[in-house]
């Protein structure tokens, strides 16, 4: 079997389409060591790399670059695709981005994260032809892959006729397990960590909804429950808007940004806060959730559909628009030891479903059907 990944779109950037890439793809390879897999790199990236010299990897460099506009890019290497798929004889062809490109031969499949430009508070313009460029893509390819039930059920929506696969975002549960204690010591060192923070992981931009947050911390000053919050992110656009918020709320000196931690790092504040909160108004799965329950943190989160289909409706919910549900979640939380400790015991047994192992077999069993 010949398989040919365009990964054109990913980068060093840290989000959850590089997690996935590396760790369910990744898997994939030695699963199925005797396919050949060709992987072709965006021109800022050596996306090949991180397959660790795996012998039935072979990498190509793009002239595509990984960011700008998504139809540029599209339209600027349509020579170049051309020319590349030409001579090759893929079984299956995936690609991770849109619009489209199809390979002459096999089959071709499209990994889906969400389709929240589809939607007119992106801009009336952004959304019609986002929604044009996806029906092309579900009407050219032989399989959506998308990465929730909620996502899948989303998609058919607008695209009823799309043959769509789910197969879940995953995690690496290993790095969790090799934090040690003096790693958790240094971070605190480091960044200058309370001993109890409020935790908030997500890039700064309006979906994440943390103007919101920033209301609820507020309340929870004002009725005499002093917490600082820690928003992990780098900023999209949003963080001069989150810190005019914070002045005006008087939360200046409570509330800290960190941006571009390594993952050990990462590992190490979710084990190092007292609770995990994630306000998103819209996502298409959540990685973050997988990351609090590896690290044994309780949490509380916006009741949007699929939070609820990650936790199977176990978890402290809250709607997105209202801060002060919010911060009653969080005060709950912080204030019931029993409810911390039943959180935690649930997502420990969990996140277990999640691991890149399991969800590579996954995939690796569609590729053999679809062939």
């Amino acid at each position: 079997m010949k398989i040919g990944l365009n990964a054109t779109c990913i980068n060093d950037r840290p989000s959850g389409a590089k997690q996935r890439f590396i760790g369910i793809y990744g898997e994939l390879v030695k699963r199925l060591p005797d396919a050949e897999f060709v992987v072709y790199e965006p021109a800022d990236c050596r996306v090949g790399a991180w397959f660790n010299g795996a012998l039935n990897v072979t990498s190509r460099s793009t002239p595509i670059p990984s960011e700008g506009s998504r139809f540029s890019k599209f339209f600027g290497g349509l020579g170049y695709w051309s020319n590349a798929l030409r001579h090759e004889k893929f079984d299956l062809f995936e690609c991770f981005n849109q619009p489209l490109v199809k390979a002459p031969t096999g089959r071709t499949f499209s990994t889906v994260h969400d389709i929240r430009q589809i939607y007119s508070e992106y801009g009336a313009l952004e959304s019609k032809v986002y929604k044009l460029a996806l029906g092309k893509t579900i009407a050219r390819n032989d399989c959506v892959i998308t990465v929730s039930e909620t996502m899948k059920q989303e998609i058919l929506g607008f695209f009823p006729d799309a043959s769509i696969s789910v197969i879940y975002n995953g995690l690496d549960l290993t790095g969790f397990a090799k934090v040690t204690k003096s790693d958790l010591q240094a971070v605190r060192c480091k960044y200058g960590l309370p001993e109890n923070f409020v935790l908030a992981v997500g890039h700064l931009e309006r979906r994440k909804n943390y103007l919101r947050l920033i209301d609820a911390m507020a309340r929870l000053r004002d009725r005499g429950q002093s917490c600082c919050l820690l928003i992990v992110g780098n900023d999209s656009g949003e963080r001069q808007a989150i810190e005019k918020r914070i002045a005006s709320a008087k939360l200046i000196g409570t509330v800290k940004f960190l941006s571009k931690l390594s993952d050990l790092e990462v590992r190490c504040v979710y084990k190092l806060c007292s609770l995990f909160v994630f306000p998103s108004s819209y996502e298409g799965f959540g990685i973050p959730i997988l990351e609090a329950m590896a690290a044994g943190c309780p949490m509380v989160l916006s009741d949007i559909p699929v939070f609820r289909e990650i936790t199977q409706d176990t978890g402290v919910y809250f709607p997105h628009d209202d801060s002060e549900a919010m911060a009653a979640a969080i005060e709950k939380v912080l204030s019931l030891s029993s409810e911390r400790t039943r959180l935690i015991d649930y997502g420990k047994e969990r996140v277990q479903a999640f691991s890149f192992q399991s969800l590579s077999g996954q995939l690796a069993s569609l590729y053999k059907a679809s062939t």
